[in-house]
């Protein structure tokens, strides 16, 4: 937890307890809590309230000082520790895996998983800067040009993302590689260069699948042949309750260039994305290549990570505190929480049911079903919303008929100028609307001079109504000028300014 997300639960009618130098080494210490109305407490005092919040899962002895009947929040791979569930139940506890939020829209801003993947795809072209032997970025210097360096990313996540939007942003070239094919646009989005395989998968959890032999062999020789062209690679590769895929085969990491650089972010004790990667350690091959196989990158982004983490926490108890009062609510009707429940009140919920977050687009008949529907129901409500308008055209027709014959003519005018005006500012393009008020003040222009004509007139109704004119089209002038000013700064270099 942050000051800040201790503060935003603290509006939400919490009191918040915060174990003597939590923060320390995430840059915030203990009085920034106090200022933002948490109370700090010993580890003994932290760990026996209702409600505890911590990173990982914690060990027995900080198990041993919960209270049975309350709440455990954090992060808990149950994917792989599926008997920590037996160990919370015995305790009598209730348990949230934060790192459990199924992969929908509704819970992404809880996400734990993509938020810590967001910072190590960062940190992780920082570290393959750190340990690469030449720039990212191409120079032309006064001893010649310096190419840019290239960048290979395998697995467009959450992790990959960012790491190609870093990479990008220091001037790399960069290519990335996914068993999705629809990810592409993302890539090019981000500056990357996609390069396909020849494998596809759909997911229907959010998460990669594992692969067959030999698809993991067709694969595997595509990565290598990239490695060998590449100066950096970055493999993201992580299957939830399953072994780390082996991506780089030993033979891949001994073909690539002499001074490359692999930063595996699927290192862990149950495998990594390459053969030769020891968790935890940066290690160098006969042929000079390094490897990064550091298994918590986030824990290098202490400050960001928790500021993340500690808003992930605060987005959760907006969910489970509809009263905004301080009561924690479990709805288990709800697919989040019920989605990230290990134990409630002492009885085993795990694993959850399965929530399909699968992109696949509907079938043509459902399409065509959904769309028909949608006209039907777009057809009715346009003509509820017609009454009014055939009312003003009522309206305006007998305004017509008993005017003077000689102002007939102006309201046929006036009618043809609306319409034409209607379908010329219409099909201008959004990205045209700016400029446009420029034109537009030429308008207000000649609606200024025939009110001022008509400001002096002996009527009062008609001067009202000219100093009305007059008033609101000289904001529009005036404002227009100012839009378009701003519009015509942004194309401005810094100097001429």
């Amino acid at each position: 937890m942050t000051p800040d997300s201790a503060k935003k639960l603290i509006k939400m009618g919490y009191e918040v307890c915060v174990q003597s130098g939590a923060g320390t080494l995430a840059a915030f210490p203990d009085s920034e809590y106090v200022v933002a109305g948490a109370q700090i407490v010993s580890r003994e005092e932290a760990w026996s309230q209702e409600l505890v919040i911590c990173i990982d899962f914690p060990l027995d002895q900080e198990l041993d000082l919960m209270e049975a009947g309350s709440t455990l929040i954090c992060r808990m791979r149950m994917e792989s520790h599926a008997d920590r569930a037996d160990v919370l139940a015995a305790r009598g506890l209730t348990a949230l895996a934060m790192d459990a939020a199924p992969r929908i829209s509704r819970a992404q801003p809880l996400d734990v998983r993509s938020s810590m993947a967001n910072l190590s795809g960062y940190k992780a072209v920082i570290e393959a800067a750190n340990e690469l032997g030449r720039l990212f970025g191409g120079q032309m210097t006064a001893a010649g040009k310096v190419a840019p360096a290239k960048v290979y990313i395998i697995g467009v996540g959450v992790s990959g993302l960012a790491a190609i939007g870093t990479a990008s942003a220091m001037g790399a070239e960069v290519s990335a590689t996914d068993v999705r094919p629809e990810v592409a646009d993302q890539v090019e989005s981000l500056g990357g260069t996609f390069v396909p395989i020849p494998v596809t998968q759909e997911s229907t959890d959010g998460y990669a699948k594992a692969m067959g032999d030999d698809e993991q062999a067709r694969v595997q020789q595509v990565y290598a042949e990239q490695a060998r062209l590449h100066d950096v690679v970055i493999t993201t590769a992580q299957v939830p309750g399953r072994p780390s895929p082996l991506l780089l085969t030993e033979e891949a990491v001994r073909a690539m260039k002499p001074g490359s650089v692999i930063v595996d972010l699927g290192a862990s004790d149950q495998g990594s994305n390459t053969a030769l990667t020891v968790p935890d350690e940066v290690v160098r091959t006969d042929n000079n290549v390094t490897i990064i196989g550091y298994r918590n990158l986030p824990n290098k982004l202490p400050t960001q990570a928790s500021q993340l983490f500690g808003q992930n926490v605060v987005n959760l108890f907006k969910l489970l505190t509809p009263g905004r009062d301080g009561i924690c609510v479990l709805d288990e009707d709800d697919e989040v929480i019920r989605a990230m429940t290990v134990v409630l009140d002492g009885s085993i919920m795990w694993p959850p049911p399965p929530v399909s977050v699968s992109a696949k687009p509907a079938p043509a008949a459902t399409a065509d079903a959904k769309g028909a529907g949608a006209k039907e129901e777009a057809s009715k409500s346009r003509w509820h919303g017609l009454w009014w308008k055939v009312l003003l055209g009522i309206l305006a027709v007998a305004l017509i008929l008993v005017a003077p014959e000689s102002m007939q003519s102006h309201f046929v005018v006036f009618a043809l100028a609306v319409i034409v005006g209607f379908y010329v500012i219409t099909n201008v393009t959004h990205t045209l609307h700016t400029p446009l008020m420029s034109v537009t003040n030429a308008i207000s222009g000649i609606i200024i001079v025939g009110a001022l004509l008509q400001v002096g007139s002996a009527n009062p109704l008609i001067c009202a109504l000219a100093f009305v004119a007059i008033a609101i089209a000289s904001i529009n002038i005036f404002g227009g000028f100012l839009v378009t000013n701003r519009m015509l700064s942004m194309f401005q270099r810094s100097s001429d300014k």
